[in-house]
């Protein structure tokens, strides 16, 4: 549960109201988006039922390794991040800005026309990441239109985390395990004796006419607090942690340590943990005509400070270009100069960059490893 205070308000849904939450979503024309079991792996997809989410799945993770368990229970969110966030609904990888042809007027693509979507399943790290894209694309002084539209329409149900992976460190960027603002509404996922169900707390006024719209019943106190229970408890079984530190100033100091040689002997600067990360949000722009060249369009697509072309100026080259310069300003950035920027962190603490990195590089690791030195 996302507080400590009164527990009036708070509903009891069974899977036969988590069924009918997503048929009332559809049916009030949102496309509803959540975790489902595809490929090996808990994937973000439109479901058409609440019965295309996981139910029974989990996932066991590691630096560099994510495997789907079956669990030994009903549940449909006892699993961790997995390798896709919410930020692809609302920052695409690829979007059309423009498109002109010789004969016809040029059309900008800024009056596209956007899903209504609602988010089932959101965890509090990845609530805190749709918060910091709102406040880096949609609240600067220059905003991100397509995103203010997207974001704007959205309708969320958090999740408040009861079981923490083994990468997760949510708790010591204090952006979980319970929800923070931000949802409509947040399910507490309880599973035992009597099967599957949920405490649910209501965000908004939508959210509330949305859970009338749904079988339930008032939530007794045993069951609002069994559940804070399970989310404290939560909060100290986390898999990674930061180290209690000015994370900006750790950096700063340790700026030419020997540190980032080690770990750019280890980093392909593949990536990955750009593409994963819920919050990293820089892109780049393409020209593609046809071949008669009548047809033109401009493209918007996701970019990565870590290829090699992301800092080149035209006559210069590459700023940087040693892959211990590239880890160095990504980390850097993430954990500190974003404070400068945004007044907030760029990390979350879901443990997704740990994941998908194909060496294992752990970024808690390498923060605590600057921390023990200090």
């Amino acid at each position: 549960m996302s507080g400590d205070g009164d527990n009036s308000g708070a509903a009891s849904l069974d899977t036969v109201g988590l069924h009918r939450l997503v048929e009332v979503l559809i049916e009030r024309g949102y496309r509803v988006v959540g975790p489902t079991l595809r490929d090996d792996a808990i994937v973000l997809d439109p479901l058409g039922s609440a019965a295309d989410l996981p139910w029974g799945w989990g996932v066991d993770v590691a630096p560099g390794h994510y495997r789907v368990r079956p669990r030994d229970d009903g549940a449909a969110f006892g699993h961790s991040s997995g390798p896709q966030s919410w930020k692809q609904f609302l920052h695409p990888p690829r979007r059309r800005l423009w498109s002109g042809s010789r004969d016809g007027p040029s059309t900008a693509d800024s009056d596209e026309e956007v899903p209504r979507y609602a988010f089932l399943g959101v965890r509090g790290c990845d609530l805190a990441a749709i918060a910091t894209l709102d406040r880096v694309l949609g609240r600067g002084q220059f905003p991100d239109n397509s995103f203010v539209r997207r974001h704007r329409q959205i309708f969320v149900v958090a999740v408040n985390c009861t079981e923490p992976g083994g990468l997760c460190f949510c708790a010591s960027m204090g952006t979980g395990p319970a929800a923070g603002p931000g949802y409509d509404l947040a399910l507490t996922e309880r599973s035992g004796g009597d099967g599957v169900t949920y405490v649910v707390e209501v965000g908004t006024d939508e959210g509330a006419d949305v859970l009338a719209a749904v079988p339930h019943r008032g939530a007794d106190d045993a069951e609002i607090d069994s559940a804070r229970a399970a989310v404290q408890a939560a909060s100290h079984r986390m898999g990674r942690a930061m180290p209690d530190a000015n994370l900006r100033n750790l950096l700063i100091e340790h700026r030419e340590s020997p540190q980032w040689e080690e770990v750019a002997s280890r980093c392909l600067t593949c990536g990955n943990c750009t593409m994963v990360c819920p919050t990293c949000y820089c892109t780049s722009t393409e020209d593609v005509s046809d071949l008669t060249g009548e047809h033109a369009e401009r493209w918007q697509h996701w970019a990565s400070c870590y290829e090699f072309d992301f800092t080149y100026v035209h006559g210069g080259g590459s700023v940087r270009q040693s892959p211990e310069s590239r880890y160095r300003h990504w980390i850097s950035h993430k954990l500190g100069t974003w404070h400068d920027q945004f007044d907030m962190s760029g990390c979350v603490g879901c443990g997704r960059c740990i994941a998908w990195c194909p060496t294992g590089i752990d970024i808690t690791e390498e923060m605590n490893k600057m921390a023990r030195d200090d």
